[in-house]
Formats: structure tokens, sequence, C-alpha cells
């Protein structure tokens, strides 16, 4: 079976665009590869004329530090961003997610871009970056280079605002200061390597006894990647002891909508799971922010 019938390379940005631009359709963009090879094969995506590979863009390759922010291009393996010391220093939740993904070969090919790009609810990637904040960088041979909120890349399950003739170049993420941490966790069947059942990402500052700031992403909790944001002002100024935390956690189930899954589990389960989980959490942000 024939998956397509031209495939690219582009070697940079503009090269990528331009195959974009001029190449015969229908034309994807291609990164690891570990869930659209699958859709392709098992007939969840129509065909495609021409994959234009994102890997050797050296644009989209580093993990460094650009003025106050970490910039992580979106074409940097799940395993790289494990081992990375300056992401373990300033986005330690998203080490811990991308140490979640799937099993150590689909680390190593999996792309941060692709989780994203993928627009999942429950992505784990995708939702520790919604917790510490993350800018997206996208290129356009029409709209030049652009930064916009993460949030603002997401329609609904699979489904993105990124247009035909935009690639997502990568993430800027503010530096750590003092007092500041984040932690993701998730609950997963047992398996070892199933998708969760609900993941869930803390960043915090402290102000001696108090949360001074706090955002917390949690996935599936609706139709798109979500913060909790009536729990968050729920907990800033406070200390989070457990009658703070519990009527945190309160507020987040007024918001959230929990959706039954055959597959991953009920809806009233999940509103079960994440009482623990958002304690848990909470818990080990504000631990590391001494």
């Amino acid at each position: 079976m024939t998956r397509w019938q031209q495939y690219l390379q582009p070697k940079t940005v503009t090269e990528a665009l331009d195959a974009l631009a001029h190449s015969p359709e229908p034309t994807l963009l291609i990164a690891g590869g570990t869930d659209l090879l699958l859709d392709l094969d098992q007939g969840r995506h129509p065909p495609v004329h021409t994959l234009v590979d994102v890997n050797s863009i050296r644009e989209m390759q580093p993990i460094e530090i650009h003025g106050s922010e970490l910039f992580i291009g979106a074409s940097v393996p799940h395993s790289k961003i494990v081992a990375s010391s300056l992401v373990a220093d300033h986005a330690q939740a998203l080490a811990e997610a991308c140490n979640l993904i799937g099993g150590p070969q689909v680390r190593n090919v999996a792309t941060l871009g692709g989780n994203v790009a993928h627009a999942l609810p429950a992505a784990d990637g995708t939702i520790a970056l919604m917790a510490l904040n993350a800018q997206a960088e996208i290129a356009s041979s029409t709209k030049g280079i652009r930064q916009i909120p993460l949030s603002e890349i997401f329609l609904g399950p699979g489904k993105s605002t990124l247009a035909k003739d935009e690639l997502l170049v990568g993430f800027h993420l503010p530096l750590k200061n003092k007092n500041q941490a984040s932690a993701f966790k998730r609950i997963m069947r047992p398996q070892g390597v199933a998708l969760p059942i609900i993941n869930m990402a803390i960043w915090l500052e402290r102000d001696k006894d108090q949360i001074a700031d706090v955002r917390v992403a949690v996935g599936p909790a609706g139709p798109k990647p979500w913060r909790a944001l009536s729990a968050e002002s729920g907990l800033r100024g406070q200390h989070p002891d457990n009658k703070t935390a519990t009527r945190a956690l309160e507020l987040l189930l007024s918001d959230a909508q929990f959706r039954t899954s055959p597959r991953r589990a009920s809806a009233d389960y999940r509103r079960h799971l994440v009482s623990v989980l958002f304690k848990d959490t909470l818990q080990a942000a504000w631990n590391r922010a001494l």
C-alpha cells in the first residue's frame, strides 16, 4: 500500500513553508509520525500526496535559553526533553509528562510539536505546557512568524487552528524564578504504556506560607486542553492546607466537563480520581517551590 506519493525533507523553516505552498496536495507535515502513520495505515486519515518531514529543520531542534525564556523546538523528541537539564530546571512538569508518553521507542521518535498539533484534550505534553504558560511560535508564508498563547491552537478533539500553510516551530516558556515550581501527575491503566485516564499539571509560586500565583491544567476535562481558572482563583493568596485544597477542588469539579470513554473510564470515575490527583500534584509543586 502506498501511503504517499512524494516525501520532502526541508532543512529550514523557509524551505518547509515553500514546500507547503507549492507541493501537490494533499500536503501534510510529519514529525515523529507515531500517530500519523497509524492513522494512514488504518484508514483514519484520508490519503496524502506529499509528506513534508520537519525533523531536519535546525530552527525546530534546540532546547535553549532565549533571554528570559526557555525555547523548545517543536521537532524535539520526548526523550531529549526528559534528558535536558534546562527542562528539569525550568519546566519540571514537562519533563515528567514527556517521560510518561508511550514507551522508550515512542519517546525517542515522537515530538513535542506533534503532541500539541494532534490537539487531543489529554495529551501529556500539552497539559504540562498549559500549566507552564507556554507560547507557541508559528511560521507562515503569509503572516510571517508570530507567537500566540498555546490555548489558541485548539478547536476541539483532534482539531487545531493551524492553517495548511502554517508551521509550528516551537514553544517559549518563562524561566523559573525563586520560589516557583511545577509538577505533573497522571493516572492510567496498569498496562504500562496506556493512555491517561486523567492527568494534571500544576505550576505555582510561593510567598512564604501562601500561594502567590498558580496555574492548574487538567486533561481530559473538556473538548480542549483545559485550565481550571476558578480553582486557581480559589488557591491564590491561600495556604494549601486540606481545607483550601478541598474548596479549590470543588471549584474545579463544578467547571470540568468529564466524559465517559469506553476505552478509558467513566465520567464519574474520573471525577473520583481527580480528587486524589489534584491534592497530590498541588502538594508536589508546593514542596518543590521552597
